[in-house]
């Protein structure tokens, strides 16, 4: 994968055709979902699709004037730093909170794309198209926050909340509770290895206390390393990276702490409810925030195709 300040001025133009042509499809297959029930939302995801297609031609014609008829295939997994967004095949039934939250998403990722292209461009033709572009896709993200349903009212968009709750979630809670969920488990294995094999609780700690540091050490560095931020809105890689470190560690440290006391069984009883309540801490993490249960429609049928984010993001993003 190449990093964005590495890409060239046609591999840019090239990357934006292919994101505009992404982004004309999505939106066609959620015209064609909500057509049958929601008609008009559906005329409004036709008119986006029909925008983005003028946004590919317009690049298009560009990228002709500049670089000739051979465009190379660069997708948005080729290069770091892009949200990995979920299957729309993969979210049936359609629900229109969460495709507005992902649209929203969408047109974020996509604005600050086309901002940071220009900020990177030297000819002057590329540059204002891509201003032009990043200026339109603002629009769309106004446009995506004011979708009506059926009834023609329009729904309360919660604008600034709703993009505080979105930070929140990209910045500080998915990389630190990635971190918990590896602190807490991966440090299970050594620390309760090493007591019950020397059934020493002072060695128990040492050791648990050793694999929570170098977890979150390790952990650390790779979420810092994993994004810099510059077009998934995920912040600082610095904060991100010290979010899930003290995470990691935490994790770890809490059923070895009770490893200081000498009387091994109270002591392993102790790490072991600790270990239930890490997990009960990270299963209402999910809940509050990623709301796994509010937006699992089908789960008893033993589907998770519609399992999506709050804030169109994905739970995916923990494991990038």
């Amino acid at each position: 994968m190449k990093t964005f300040k590495q890409l060239t001025e046609q591999e840019i133009l090239a990357l934006a055709i292919s994101l505009e042509e992404e982004d004309e499809r999505v939106y066609a297959d959620f015209s064609e979902g909500l057509r049958k029930d929601f008609p008009a939302t559906a005329k409004v995801f036709d008119e986006m699709r029909n925008e983005e297609s003028g946004h590919r031609r317009r690049l298009l014609e560009l990228y002709r004037q500049k670089f000739g008829e051979h465009i190379p295939l660069i997708r948005r997994q080729d290069v770091k730093g892009f949200v990995q967004r979920k299957p729309i095949w993969l979210m049936r039934p359609l629900r229109l909170e969460a495709i507005r939250n992902q649209v929203s998403a969408m047109e974020e990722e996509t604005r600050r794309f086309y901002e940071k292209s220009a900020a990177n461009t030297h000819d002057a033709g590329i540059r204002q198209l891509l201003d032009d572009l990043a200026q339109e896709e603002r629009a769309h993200e106004f446009r995506a926050a004011q979708l009506e349903e059926e009834r023609g009212k329009a729904e309360p968009a919660g604008e600034t909340d709703q993009a505080r709750r979105k930070r929140l979630v990209l910045q500080i809670i998915q990389p630190g509770l990635a971190g918990l969920m590896d602190g807490s488990v991966s440090t299970l294995a050594p620390v309760f290895a090493a007591a019950f094999a020397t059934r020493n609780t002072h060695d128990a700690f040492v050791i648990g206390l050793a694999a929570s540091v170098g977890a979150g050490i390790s952990m650390g560095f790779a979420e810092a390393l994993s994004d810099d931020g510059t077009l998934s809105g995920r912040g600082s890689p610095l904060l991100r990276g010290v979010v899930c470190g003290l995470m990691t560690t935490l994790g770890g440290i809490g059923h070895t702490l009770p490893y200081l006391i000498r009387a091994f069984k109270l002591a392993t009883a102790i790490a072991i409810a600790v270990v239930v309540v890490e997990l009960s801490v990270i299963t209402w993490v999910r809940h509050r925030y990623m709301d796994t249960d509010a937006f699992c429609r089908g789960a008893s049928r033993g589907r998770r195709s519609d399992c999506v984010g709050d804030g169109g993001v994905d739970w995916q993003l923990v494991m990038m």
